[in-house]
């Protein structure tokens, strides 16, 4: 699949453009960016190079934030070129990519479009690639590929190989009923009665993308408006969190203690204490801002600590 945006270097388009994901377009954009990104078997990349791509990641973008720390604080601002890694004459394959490789890791990166060059889902971001045997791998991850076997071909046989451009709009036309449709930004009379949604990502998820919690998070608030921002909705990225949890950034924090503050004060926190945990013990603490910002070291104190840290408006 051909992206429609050349990616990373606009996530503003990558974002405005996507649209409000649910489940089919989940399914069927891990779909395309796999195909995509396993063209030919020279394509595809091996596993022991993600982190070879995640290392020159950190050289270009680590210290971007102010802190050399193996975390990128704000992803949207690091531009990464992959053909940084291309192989040269003579250099050995197992330090470099080939330029189907590279081809590759930029289609990863991109967002997965339908035949008509619409984005289906926004693409991976700076810093996840240490996670792509999800997204990656030769054979598509199984979620999606139960979907377009029982859902959409209805053939338990169905291979990834028998994948064309056509299915992506034949996935997001499978679900007739809306069953699996989680796309509705209408939640006024959720807010109306005083309900408080607190969405967070962890910027390193290779499994979901995070540009997709951002795309629906801001149609929510094209939608309402920005006073619900804060008031009624608020979303936390975390740097450096795998799907879910895990990774090099803060991925400890008390969800629950943050909504109870909400309800308490009627605004959103403007910072959550998050931490790091190495075998068991906590190693560095930072705080998760509110999304448009992000934490700031005061230059002076300790990196490890998230009193040195301040939650400022992010560059892009």
């Amino acid at each position: 699949i051909t992206p429609a945006v050349r990616y990373p270097e606009d996530f503003d388009a990558v974002v405005a453009g996507a649209p409000a994901v649910n489940w089919m377009h989940l399914h069927a954009g891990r779909m395309a960016a796999n195909r995509a990104a396993n063209a030919t078997p020279a394509a595809t990349i091996p596993r022991d190079k993600y982190a070879l791509i995640h290392e020159a990641v950190l050289a270009a973008c680590d210290a971007g934030d102010g802190v050399a720390d193996r975390v990128l604080e704000n992803p949207q601002a690091c531009r990464f070129d992959a053909e940084v890694l291309q192989c040269r004459a003579g250099q050995a394959e197992d330090t470099c990519l080939t330029a189907a490789q590279v081809t590759s890791v930029k289609a990863l990166y991109a967002p997965a479009v339908n035949q008509r060059q619409e984005p289906v889902l926004p693409g991976l971001v700076p810093g996840s690639e240490l996670g792509w045997a999800v997204a990656a791998a030769a054979q598509p991850v199984a979620t999606a590929l139960d979907a377009f076997r029982y859902l959409l071909h209805q053939d338990a046989t169905w291979d990834a190989s028998r994948f064309e451009p056509a299915d992506v709009d034949r996935m997001l036309q499978a679900d007739r009923d809306d069953v699996l449709g989680s796309t509705s930004t209408e939640l006024k009379p959720f807010f109306d009665r005083g309900g408080k949604l607190l969405i967070y990502h962890g910027w390193s998820d290779a499994q979901v993308t995070p540009l997709n919690s951002i795309a629906y998070f801001d149609k929510v608030v094209e939608h309402l408006g920005p006073a619900a921002v804060g008031r009624s909705i608020q979303l936390y990225m975390v740097p450096g969190m795998n799907h879910c949890q895990g990774g090099s950034g803060p991925d400890q924090f008390d969800k629950v203690a943050a909504l109870e503050q909400w309800v308490a004060t009627g605004t959103a926190p403007a910072r959550i204490a998050a931490s790091h945990v190495t075998a068991g013990v906590v190693d560095r603490t930072r705080p998760l801002c509110p999304y448009g910002q992000v934490a700031v070291w005061d230059g002076r104190n300790s990196t490890n600590d998230a009193s040195s840290f301040a939650c400022m408006a992010a560059g892009r």
